[in-house]
């Protein structure tokens, strides 16, 4: 019989995860998630428990019961702890687009991370072009290497807004580069990617990777 815990059980391993992020326990968070592993695929213990998890300890500062150094010290921890968890072997695809993926403006790291490894493992190659840069560094930089898809990250609305100025500088230098966005201004708002002309959206790790794969068969890849 497979391994298959009941939904709610879902929630035990996001209280515990919580429990542990909110008291900076490195060790038992790890542990949490490497038992989430035994019952959830990687990419379900990111997208279950990992990202509830930080969701509600994003809420709890929101409403001043989460200070701003647990909220810091909890996207930290999950970022060191998730190479852990990710699969590591994989096999690069013989065609595939020239991808690239950026945080913009922001500096978080995890929700990139997130993504690139798992696309990494699903056999893509992604050009990391880190955290913080700025509408300019993007064009000039997806131009020079002929990017063809653009993965960009965002925590905060204003750096969800600059999309728009990166669209804007794409069309001025001509180039007709896919723009993907994510991150929580844009599972707030469904519509805002539009507004910020980007192509597509994604709010888990599995639409990042059906986005591609769809980007992939209309180009008949």
């Amino acid at each position: 019989m497979e391994n298959q815990l009941p939904v709610d059980d879902a929630a035990i391993y996001i209280k515990n995860m919580i429990q542990s992020l909110l008291s900076v326990n490195k060790i038992r968070a790890k542990m949490t998630l490497m038992e989430a592993s035994t019952a959830y695929q990687p990419i379900e213990v990111v997208e279950k428990v990992i990202v509830p998890s930080l969701e509600q300890i994003g809420e709890g500062w929101t409403m001043d019961k989460v200070s701003l150094s647990q909220v810091y010290m909890s996207g930290k921890i999950c970022t060191e702890i998730l190479h852990d968890i990710m699969p590591q072997n994989h096999t690069i695809r013989k065609k595939q687009l020239r991808i690239a993926i950026a945080t913009l403006e922001d500096f978080h790291t995890l929700g990139k991370q997130i993504v690139k490894s798992f696309l990494h493992s699903s056999g893509y190659e992604v050009v990391d072009y880190g955290n913080g840069r700025s509408a300019g560094d993007l064009v000039s930089l997806t131009i020079k290497d002929k990017i063809e898809v653009l993965l960009i990250s965002v925590l905060m609305l204003p750096s969800a807004l600059k999309v728009k100025e990166v669209r804007r500088k794409m069309r001025e230098n001509q180039a007709a580069i896919t723009i993907v966005v994510g991150g929580a201004p844009f599972n707030f708002d469904d519509k805002l990617y539009e507004e910020v002309e980007a192509d597509y959206a994604g709010r888990t790790v599995s639409d990042a990777i059906n986005i591609i794969r769809s980007i992939e068969n209309s180009r008949g890849l």
